[in-house]
């Protein structure tokens, strides 16, 4: 079970770094351009450290697919953490509808 749940850690990570990366700079829109694109590159290698084994290691247990929409439940979970704690941004109605629609992707996914 530890060996399966290892991917799913990784995918956590590396949507961590990946969040970080596409979204960090909003909050810092005074700096260059080139400048958040440079820092964001550098944080996106940290991302691809994690996710190329967390595929590699999950492709033992789940398909392609499945391990997809894995990462986009962890990606819009993280997302969401992160837009309300370091963007200040409101968690709305229309965000758990959209949750409960990607819930509805991982049933279908997974379903036999």
């Amino acid at each position: 079970m530890l060996k399966m749940l290892t991917p799913i850690g990784l995918l956590i990570i590396s949507n961590v770094f990946m969040t970080f990366a596409w979204y960090g700079h909003l909050n810092h829109k005074s700096t260059s351009l080139w400048v958040v694109i440079f820092l964001s590159w550098g944080l996106a290698f940290f991302e691809y450290i994690f996710q190329v084994p967390a595929n590699r290691l999950g492709n033992e247990f789940f398909s392609a697919g499945q391990l997809k929409v894995i990462q986009e439940v962890i990606s819009l979970t993280v997302f969401s953490i992160f837009s309300v704690l370091y963007l200040k941004e409101n968690f709305t109605m229309n965000h758990l509808y959209a949750f409960l629609c990607i819930l509805g992707a991982v049933f279908f996914m997974f379903k036999k």
